[in-house]
């Protein structure tokens, strides 16, 4: 692991969060698209465990000098687990958002509803 001149603040910090970030939510959402209701409904998993499999790739082949850098880094895996994090936070808010059918249909998202507050929005008039 690499210690010297490894800021927590440099450019490359910034990249190895936005690239767990979006493997995250690319993966996540290629999982959604799936025929699978297995891989549908562990999208959010699926997304996350892509991304911190890149990430944790990437130091295993920094620390045994497959790329030109300086070596494996701390920091560096902790901003791919920011990138995870946030990504998983960005998920989670997309999932409590409904959607455009389950609003004309006045479907609630919430977890905590019944399936008799659900029908509350379709009037039998």
């Amino acid at each position: 692991m690499e210690s010297g001149g490894d800021e927590w603040l440099a450019a490359d910090k910034v990249e190895h969060a936005v690239a767990c970030f979006a493997i995250a939510l690319v993966a996540s959402a290629l999982a959604a698209r799936s025929r699978r209701p297995i891989l549908r409904r562990r999208s959010a998993a699926l997304g996350s465990a892509a991304a911190f499999l890149a990430g944790s790739a990437k130091e295993a082949a920094d620390a045994l000098g497959l790329w030109g850098s300086a070596g494996a880094s701390a920091k560096d895996a902790a901003a791919d687990l920011l990138g995870l994090a946030l990504a998983r936070l960005a998920l989670a808010a997309s999932r409590s958002i409904p959607s455009s059918s389950e609003r004309k249909r006045g479907v609630s998202t919430s977890s905590s509803s019944s399936g008799d507050e659900r029908e509350q929005g379709v009037s039998m008039v």
